[in-house]
């Protein structure tokens, strides 16, 4: 049976024609190294080396095994290094859930940070509503979650990583769109779009909260689970909509934004699991930890 050893020494002597020099790189005596070459030429059946006064050659068999034994000496030490590298989570796999409020800044800033500095990492991500984000970061589907400020945080990590005041969305030709600011005073009789509860608690919590500062219930005649489809039906003219403030940086036919007086905000956070055997997760904590400009 050859073993790695052996191609090593093997290589060794081939590299520097002389048993005896090879000997001393491999800060051993001459005679074993000897007898390790001897045992690899019988186990291989072949002739590897001429011997001469001056040292070794190659024999045309050895000249053919030199370059396997470099390709195969080659490759286990990647292999080792990719262990290592898996192990200390510079490289693997690593998935990332996000609502689609942060496609717009937060997760275009953390992959290209996160990529930079690990480029070997695999990276998935997915845009999912976000009631399913917790739930799939606690089963383990997602290693990571941008999302909200979750009302219960049970079994997971949370960085903060910004705060986003809510703006009124509206019809481009509106009234309201004649006033650089409004109030809840605006709006008391207007129709709304808005998230589920069950989908985005912390959206839908933020308008009735708002509302009831100004003494009113909100109207809401449309629901629907995606803010995206929440801008195009108020670029329709079908309702009002109170949106994070993160989302203006995009162009959107059809429709104005304004700020509001005493506008509430939202937390966008990321969390983990805590009990993750995922080396690449600490990677990006720490790399979160440092500093996100958002």
């Amino acid at each position: 049976m050859i073993d790695i050893k052996q191609l090593q020494y093997f290589v060794t002597v081939a590299e520097l024609q002389h048993v005896g020099r090879a000997a001393e790189v491999l800060n051993m005596t001459q005679p074993p190294l000897s007898r390790q070459i001897h045992l690899l030429e019988e186990a291989l059946g072949a002739s590897l080396f001429v011997r001469h006064p001056k040292g070794v050659s190659l024999t045309p068999a050895g000249e053919c095994f030199y370059k396997d034994a470099q390709h195969l000496l080659s490759s286990l030490s990647q292999a080792c290094q990719n262990v290592r590298d898996v192990a200390q989570g510079k490289a693997g796999k690593l998935s990332i859930g996000f609502m689609m409020h942060a496609a717009y800044s937060i997760i275009p800033k953390l992959t290209k940070k996160f990529m930079t500095a690990y480029p070997d990492v695999a990276l998935h991500l997915q845009e999912v509503i976000p009631s399913e984000l917790m739930k799939r970061v606690q089963a383990g589907e997602f290693d990571a979650a941008v999302m909200l400020h979750p009302q219960q945080i049970q079994g997971v990590g949370l960085i903060k990583l910004c705060e986003s005041a809510l703006c009124l969305a509206l019809p481009l030709d509106h009234p309201l769109t004649q006033k650089s600011k409004l109030s809840g005073d605006d709006v008391a009789l207007e129709p709304f779009i808005a998230t589920p509860h069950n989908v985005a608690p912390e959206l839908r919590g933020a308008l009735q909260s708002y509302a009831h500062q100004y003494g009113f219930e909100p109207k809401v005649i449309l629901e629907t689970q995606l803010q995206q489809s929440i801008i195009n039906l108020v670029a329709e003219g079908l309702g009002l909509a109170l949106i994070p403030e993160i989302l203006t940086k995009v162009q959107f036919p059809g429709v104005a934004f304004r700020p509001l007086q005493n506008a509430p905000s939202v937390e966008y956070v990321m969390i983990w699991r805590q009990d993750s055997l995922n080396p690449v997760l600490s990677r990006l904590v720490e790399s979160v930890e440092s500093g996100l400009e958002i």
